[in-house]
């Protein structure tokens, strides 16, 4: 029996695809731009003043600042934290460390969203598994998408393939539509939730992100006492990357495409 899927989203036209893809380069020119600075000694805070300077520049502005009180204009979420990491001047790169850093600029009243892993100087074999877990998880539930096919499926093929590898895939966090709204319809759950109620019919021009959240130990997590500081139960690490994404009729397009090529693990040797 075929699936009833109630969510009903509505697709984006050309003019408006075409605005997205603007914004969406200009996410990832940013995370392209940051790559040179995440090193050992350097903060967080460094990196969230590199990138206001880099936006403001440009006439741009950045959708995390004062979202819902968020006190930065980008999430660097370092080791066990999850996400929505707040950049401080206490947080320090150092040897060894992992971390998710999570772009999202406004061109023009279109919102670009992306996020990539970066490792700090000597990481271990465990930590680079667990990165690569995370993207090709992401790029799994991508190979789902196209006209006529359903979210759920996306869903699946993300959390089918960490779950297999033994990862703990976070479920209380998901990627979202997107367009001139940070988050609108679907949201892009990273596991199947097995009801229509949640489940979306997938049409040519529908924009959202996709972006699943991996953790070594247990999927469990908490959020700190800043209430955006989301770390994992267990204290392992986490990863994730975010690609932001259009439905065609065939597949889809990745609209948050680096020129640097970063579209798999940037890592540091």
């Amino acid at each position: 029996m075929a699936k009833k899927a109630l969510v009903k989203v509505k697709p984006k036209n050309k003019i408006q695809i075409e605005k997205m893809r603007v914004a969406c380069k200009v996410a990832a020119d940013l995370l392209d731009y940051l790559t040179d600075f995440i090193k050992p000694g350097v903060s967080t805070l460094e990196i969230d003043d590199l990138a206001v300077e880099w936006i403001a520049t440009r006439g741009h502005k950045a959708a995390p600042l004062n979202y819902h009180g968020f006190p930065k204009s980008i999430c660097t979420s370092v080791n066990e934290v999850i996400c929505h990491g707040i950049p401080c001047d206490a947080d320090v790169f150092k040897d060894g460390d992992i971390v998710n850093i999570d772009v999202t600029v406004i061109v023009d009243g279109w919102y670009g969203d992306h996020s990539r892993m970066f490792t700090i100087g000597n990481v271990s074999k465990e930590d680079k598994m667990l990165i690569d877990a995370a993207y090709h998880s992401m790029m799994a539930g991508i190979d789902q998408v196209k006209s006529g096919a359903y979210l759920s499926d996306v869903g699946a093929a993300i959390y089918d393939y960490a779950n297999d590898l033994g990862y703990g895939v976070v479920e209380n966090y998901c990627g979202h539509g997107i367009g001139q709204v940070f988050h609108e319809n679907p949201q892009v759950l990273n596991y199947d939730p097995k009801d229509p109620s949640q489940d979306c019919r997938l049409r040519a021009g529908m924009i959202f992100t996709v972006e699943p959240m991996i953790n070594q130990g247990t999927k469990d997590n908490y959020t700190l006492g800043d209430n955006w500081t989301v770390v994992t139960k267990d204290s392992k690490k986490s990863a994730q990357f975010e690609h932001t994404i259009v439905v065609t009729d065939d597949g889809c397009e990745i609209l948050t495409v680096s020129e640097k090529n970063y579209l798999k693990p940037p890592y540091k040797k």
